[in-house]
């Protein structure tokens, strides 16, 4: 098993206090004069670039070398709920398309349900270039077994490269369970995605907390999975003339029975969707007390906005849960989003940086929001708010007047 060993048993308590000051995770012990790696270790080898020599040693397992041309093409899990296909599925098949003219490998869509012959259709508009259709009974509604097993059969007769998948409740309970049959690598809420000319997908997402951006790259398995949330990516043009084809696939009736019986089918009402919004206030922890969002609610009704915050707000009291931006929250992509005192760190800027345009307030200049926002204002949100409704307010007087006016002057 892969790990760092130690290779001088004579390794005294200096050493070990070298290497303890050296590992972020603490993952050395010295008990009974021995000097030992304990499970807390992350490998990140610090200890290795930077520690005493003639210590530790990396073992590394045996790397089993894989047929990289063995595989083809860019798959994109169609996620949709009775025929209606999710957002995210078109985003993804757009970013294929990028991928694939580095590789030139077709891109691939993968359909499962019942009667779906007309989204099959629709896909083929967004420069899909085959859509594989798993057509049966079994498939009406999302169960996880046979949609495992239909996942499986397209894998072992098609062996695509590249695995895209939407982050929704089915993509994130689907992607994980095929991977897992093929001890294949796995990369959830990428932010951003290249490829190499070799086909090894660079997946990229932030990590320990959003501190760092990890790029992460199965070398050895195929294919490559990975999910990605909804308005991450852009859609691509509609295609007026597609070229792709449709091709029916047919799996033995015994891999489609599940355990698991749909009784019944209760569908919940929509609420409100950030990730839909237009205009978006968000607010962060500058706001200081609940009684302040009186005011920036009345702001964010003035221009027709969407009231959003980070998880300040949420631990707070203040917000429903699915009102938060951010990593652990909705990625949301407006035309206009205006950050409330907000510092800007990776886990909120990861969920809205692809804003078409970003206004950020805040008091602190060197604030990281500032390195996303298209424009900023350095000062107290509490002085600056009221500025911004009054020359709203006044703005809507004006207005009125130039409304009111014509009417006067014919009746004069």
């Amino acid at each position: 098993m892969a790990g760092i060993k130690i290779i001088n048993e004579n390794a005294g308590r200096e050493i070990y206090e070298a290497l303890a000051e050296i590992c972020p995770f603490g993952a050395f012990s010295y008990e009974n004069d021995k000097l030992e790696v304990t499970a807390a270790c992350k490998m990140c080898k610090m200890c290795l670039k930077k520690g005493p020599e003639g210590i530790l040693i990396l073992e590394e397992d045996e790397k089993v070398a894989i047929d990289k041309d063995l595989y083809r093409g860019i798959t994109v899990y169609v996620d949709h709920i009775e025929g209606k296909i999710h957002p995210v599925t078109f985003e993804l098949i757009g970013k294929a398309r990028e991928l694939a003219k580095v590789t030139n490998h077709p891109v691939y869509a993968l359909l499962m349900g019942t009667n779906i012959k007309k989204p099959a259709e629709e896909l083929l508009n967004y420069g899909v270039d085959k859509v594989f259709v798993y057509d049966e009974p079994e498939l009406k509604h999302f169960v996880i077994e046979p949609y495992a097993n239909a996942f499986e059969d397209f894998i072992e007769k098609i062996k695509p490269s590249s695995i895209l998948v939407g982050a929704t409740n089915v993509g994130r309970s689907l992607a994980p369970r095929v991977a897992a049959r093929y001890r294949t690598g796995l990369t959830a809420d990428c932010t951003i995605l290249e490829m190499k000319e070799n086909t090894d997908l660079v997946q990229i997402r932030p990590a320990f907390g959003g501190n760092i951006m990890a790029q992460i790259v199965t070398e050895n398995n195929r294919p490559q999975f990975c999910t990605v949330r909804y308005k991450v990516f852009n859609a691509p043009e509609f295609v007026k003339d597609p070229w792709g084809t449709i091709e029916m696939m047919e799996i033995e009736k015994e891999k489609l029975i599940s355990s698991i019986e749909v009784l019944e089918v209760i569908k919940k009402e929509k609420g409100l969707d950030i990730s839909e919004a237009d205009t978006i206030v968000a607010v962060g922890r500058g706001v200081k007390s609940e009684k302040d969002l009186d005011m920036i609610n009345e702001f964010a009704e003035k221009i027709g906005a969407v009231v959003a915050c980070t998880r300040p707000g949420i631990e707070a009291g203040w917000f429903d849960a699915k009102l938060q931006i951010g990593l652990s929250g909705r990625t949301v992509k407006p035309k206009l989003i205006i950050a409330l005192g907000i510092s800007g760190a990776v886990q909120f800027a990861a969920g809205m940086q692809n804003s078409e345009y970003i206004i950020a307030i805040n008091n602190d200049p060197k604030a990281p929001i500032f390195n996303v926002a298209h424009c900023g204002m350095v000062g107290d949100l509490y002085e600056i708010l009221p500025e911004l409704l009054k020359m709203i307010e006044a703005s809507e007087t004006i207005t009125e007047q130039e409304i009111t006016e014509p009417e006067e002057r014919m009746a004069v």
